[in-house]
């Protein structure tokens, strides 16, 4: 079992919020969405910063506050 850390999306996450279940599926959504992605041991792993770059929302690198306030 993986150690939940603030601000990454697992693969597991990643096939609950794209609804695929396959690797490669989910890996292609994501790529085809403009996410960048890590293959890891466990699968296909992100973090919510890159989700947001991919949807056109700037991160302030002078937030108070980091993604694991959501």
């Amino acid at each position: 079992m993986t150690k939940a850390v603030p601000g990454v999306l697992t693969f597991q996450d990643l096939q609950q919020v794209t609804g695929y279940q396959r690797r490669s599926d989910v890996e292609r959504c994501l790529i085809g969405q403009g996410v960048r992605i890590f293959r890891g041991r466990s699968g296909p792993w992100t973090t919510i910063d890159l989700i947001n770059q991919a949807g056109g929302i700037k991160t302030d690198s002078d937030d108070k506050y980091g993604a694991d306030i959501i």
